[in-house]
């Protein structure tokens, strides 16, 4: 999420926060209690946050709102707990079985919030903004939409978005006389044409795995639409039975087999800094990666970042359901209500200040792009004003935006998941064993 020239900062994020994150998510939650609230006084409330670079916009919204009418007459105040990235979700999950439980806290959704869910310790919020104007309108819908649990709100977006694009290299572009596909055909056209030239299309980190994840999320969407992974998130296995899955399949390993992404991706990481290097060295003229491959670049490699670096949408795939707007990714975090919260009016009105134009406009100078419905007039001071604007109408046409799978899912399945998906890039599993194994997943 910061698009800054920290480029160490964003990808360990995506790290963190995503595909990797065994460490980090859901695991354990059967021992979560009925928390209620900290021992801090009736009329201060509790929010825990990931305590990162970026808690100095969520501390400024604290100190807005507790100076607030809001605060004043709802008769509350929050007071902001930071908790270190690697200790956070282990943090949370004791707080949430303790009396020191938070009233509000910070998450992922999807996944990440679903045992709480089923254990009734959070506020479905799904009424409570439908009938605010604020908070009704205050975010993109696509974004709002992708951390419901069965179409349920159970959280505020609070951070900036993170879509998945596609990278490319604008001088190796020019050299061949390409132009960025928007179609798969292009796609497999510009692959053949980059091979023939010696220089592989994509850079991969199949290491990590998760940078393959984007891949079947994508071709997943474009050939059978959000509605697909809906369904596998939502509890239904016999989802990945959907034949886009199965396309999807078919397709990435027909990637693998002509060479789309070298014959050695499987050893090389992106946390580590290869797959960047990979494409900014130009051996790879493509790289499918979150948004944060920009400020990645912009630290690593910056003349790169600065000359060479292009972005596009992913590509439509002819004869595809999906609508070729949708995106897929890490939309944003999100504000959570704790059920047994102690003043439960003073934290919707705090839940409000995310939708803010002061909110908005400290998270464009902390190098985020907003997802709130009023940022597209702020972008302006983003560190990359056309690189800003590009993912902020990306998303704000979106009619979907689909969280990615591994956090949408929760650490156990996300995990097995992500063996699955290894062993299908790797070549030791077909898509028909691959598609058999996921609807096997418990």
């Amino acid at each position: 999420m910061g698009y800054t020239s920290n480029g160490g900062r964003s990808f360990s994020r995506r790290w963190v926060l995503g595909a990797g994150a065994t460490t980090l998510l859901t695991t354990g939650l059967s021992a979560c209690g009925s928390g209620g609230g900290s021992g801090s006084g009736g009329s201060t409330l509790t929010a825990f946050v990931y305590g990162d670079d970026a808690v100095k916009v969520q501390q400024a919204a604290v100190d807005r709102f507790n100076k607030s009418a809001a605060a004043k007459k709802t008769g509350g105040k929050v007071k902001l707990e930071r908790i270190p990235g690697s200790d956070y979700s282990p943090k949370l999950r004791t707080a949430m079985g303790s009396p020191g439980a938070p009233d509000v806290f910070f998450n992922w959704g999807g996944g990440s919030i679903k045992p709480y869910v089923e254990a009734g310790k959070l506020i479905d919020l799904t009424d409570i903004i439908e009938n605010d104007e604020v908070l009704k309108k205050g975010f993109l819908p696509s974004v709002l939409a992708a951390g419901d649990l069965k179409g349920r709100h159970y959280g505020v977006p609070m951070r900036g978005m993170q879509p998945v694009i596609l990278f490319y290299n604008k001088s190796l572009f020019a050299e061949h006389k390409l132009q960025p596909p928007t179609t798969w055909d292009q796609l497999l056209d510009i692959n053949a044409k980059l091979k023939k030239a010696g220089i592989t299309p994509f850079a991969l980190g199949g290491s990590d795995i998760w940078p393959e994840l984007m891949w079947l999320e994508y071709l997943v969407d474009r050939i059978g639409g959000e509605k697909v992974f809906r369904r596998i998130q939502d509890g239904d296995a016999e989802g990945w039975g959907d034949p886009a899955v199965l396309k999807a399949a078919e397709m990435v390993k027909e990637l693998v087999d002509d060479g789309a992404f070298g014959s050695k991706f499987t050893s090389v990481s992106y946390v580590n800094g290869g797959a960047p290097a990979v494409f900014a060295k130009g051996k790879a003229a493509m790289h499918l990666m979150g948004s944060w491959e920009y400020s990645t670049q912009l630290g690593k490699f910056p003349d790169f970042a600065k000359k060479d670096l292009g972005w596009a949408p992913f590509p439509k795939i002819e004869g595809g359901s999906g609508d070729a707007r949708n995106v897929v990714g890490n939309p944003t975090n999100y504000w959570s209500i704790n059920a047994r919260v102690r003043n439960k009016d003073a934290a919707v009105a705090f839940l409000k200040e995310s939708a803010s134009r002061e909110y908005a406009r400290d998270l464009v100078a902390n190098g985020d792009v907003p997802t709130t419905s009023n940022a597209a007039l702020l972008l302006g001071d983003a560190p990359n004003p056309e690189y800003a604007r590009f993912q902020y109408q990306m998303v704000e046409e979106a009619p979907a935006f689909t969280l990615s799978w591994d956090q949408a899912l929760g650490d156990e399945l996300g995990t097995k998941m992500h063996t699955e998906i290894s062993k299908l890039f790797a070549g030791k599993a077909s898509p028909s064993e691959f598609v058999a194994a996921c609807k096997g997943l418990k």
